[in-house]
C-alpha cells in the first residue's frame, strides 16, 4: 500500500510539473501542437517540431523529426518548440513623441525559433519576453520621432524595431522576422488640428493653383494681344508696301509722262516763231518778282552789290534776254517761218521792267 501511495504522489508530482511546464513553455496554442508526449520508448516526432529530451534531469539531446527511441523512466521529454514561423499580436500601448504627443499603437510581430535549445533555457517565456522588448522599444523608437515623422517613416520604425529586438533575442534563440505597426491612436484634439492643418493645406493648394490658372491665362491672353499687334503692324505695313509699288508707282509714272509732254510742247512752242523771245521775256520778268519777294519769307538775304541801281537791274535783265535772244539769231532765214508783223519785244522788255521797277 505504501508503494501504491508513493507512485500516486510520483506520477502526481510528475503530471504537477508537466502541465506547470506546459503552462509557462506555451502559453500560447499554436507553439505547443501536441503538448508534452508520454515517453513510452518509441516516439514519432512531427515535422517542423523540435522535442528537447533530459535524461536524469540533464539535457541529453534533441529529437529530429520522424522515429526515435528513448529509454522509459530514464529519459523525458521536457520541452517541445515548434519552428514554424510564430505571429505575436502586441498589446496597444501609449508612446510619447518628440514633440509631447501621446499616442496609443498596436503592432503585429512574427518571429521563429532558430535554436529549441536556447529557447528552453535561455529565457523563461520566450513570447512574453519579446512582446515586451517589442514595446519598450517601441516606445524608445517613437521618442525619436515626430507625429509627422511617425507617419511618413513608419517603415523605418519597423526596421529599427526589428533589429533592436533580433539584438536582444539572439541569445534566447529567437529571430524576428519583420513587426508591423497596426493602428496608430492620436487624441481626439489632435486629431481635429491634424484635419484642420490637412483642409488648410488643401485650400492653399486650392488657391495656388487657382493663381497659377489666371496667372497662365493673362499671359496667355497678353500674348496673343501681342501677336495680334504684331500681325495687323505687319498687315499695315505689307498694305502700305503694296500701295506705295502701286499709287505712288503709277503717280510717278504719269508724273514723268506729263513733264514729258509739257517739255515737248515747250519745245515745240519754243520752235515757233519769236518763242525765244517770249521764253526771255518770261525769265527776266520771274526775275524781278523773285528779287521782290526775297524779304517777305525769309530773314535770310542775298542781293547783288548794285541793289540801288534799278537801272542796272533792268540792265542785267535785258542781258539775260539778250544772251537768250542770240540763238533766235543765228537761225537762217529758211527756218524762220513767215509774219505777217513784226513785233518789237525790246521795247515791251523796257516798258515791264520800268513799271516792275516803280513797283
Amino acid at each position: 500500500a505504501g508503494s501504491c501511495s508513493l507512485s500516486h504522489s510520483f506520477s502526481f508530482l510528475q503530471r504537477s510539473q508537466q502541465l506547470k511546464h506546459s503552462a509557462w513553455l506555451a502559453p500560447a496554442p499554436h507553439r505547443l501542437n501536441s503538448g508534452l508526449p508520454m515517453n513510452i520508448g518509441v516516439l514519432f516526432v512531427p515535422q517542423q517540431e523540435a522535442w528537447v529530451v533530459e535524461r536524469m534531469g540533464k539535457f541529453h539531446r534533441i529529437l529530429e523529426p520522424g522515429l526515435n527511441f528513448l529509454i522509459p523512466l530514464l529519459d523525458r521529454i521536457r520541452y517541445v518548440q515548434s519552428l514554424k514561423e510564430i505571429v505575436i499580436n502586441v498589446p496597444e500601448q501609449s508612446a510619447v513623441t518628440l514633440d509631447n504627443v501621446t499616442l496609443q499603437i498596436d503592432g503585429v510581430l512574427y518571429l521563429r525559433v532558430m535554436d529549441p535549445y536556447k529557447a528552453s533555457y535561455g529565457v523563461e517565456d520566450p513570447e512574453y519576453a519579446v512582446t515586451q522588448l517589442a514595446q519598450t522599444t517601441m516606445r524608445s523608437e517613437l521618442g525619436k520621432l515626430s507625429l509627422d515623422r511617425v507617419f511618413r517613416e513608419r517603415e523605418s520604425l519597423n526596421a529599427n524595431i526589428v533589429d533592436a529586438i533580433n539584438q536582444a533575442s539572439d541569445c534566447w534563440g529567437i529571430r524576428c522576422l519583420r513587426y508591423e505597426i497596426k493602428d496608430i491612436h492620436v487624441p481626439p484634439r489632435v486629431k481635429e488640428s491634424m484635419q484642420m492643418q490637412v483642409e488648410a493645406e488643401r485650400r492653399k493648394r486650392a488657391m495656388v493653383l487657382e493663381s497659377e490658372g489666371t496667372r497662365e491665362s493673362a499671359i496667355n491672353v497678353a500674348e496673343g494681344q501681342k501677336q495680334a499687334q504684331i500681325l495687323a503692324s505687319e498687315a499695315e505695313k505689307a498694305e502700305q508696301i503694296n500701295k506705295a509699288a502701286g499709287r505712288e508707282a503709277n503717280a510717278v509714272l504719269v508724273k514723268a509722262k506729263a513733264k514729258a509732254e509739257a517739255i515737248q510742247l515747250l519745245a515745240a512752242a519754243l520752235a515757233q516763231q519769236h518763242g525765244s523771245a517770249a521764253a526771255s521775256l518770261s525769265v527776266a520778268e520771274q526775275y524781278v518778282s523773285a528779287f521782290s519777294k526775297l524779304a517777305k519769307d525769309s530773314n535770310t538775304l542775298l542781293l547783288p552789290a548794285n541793289t540801288g541801281d534799278v537801272p542796272s537791274m533792268v540792265a542785267q535783265a535785258l542781258g539775260i534776254y539778250t544772251t537768250l535772244a542770240k540763238p533766235q539769231a543765228t537761225k537762217t532765214p529758211d527756218e524762220i517761218p513767215p509774219a505777217c508783223e513784226d513785233p518789237q519785244p525790246p521795247a515791251t522788255e523796257v516798258l515791264r521792267a520800268e513799271q516792275a521797277s516803280s513797283s
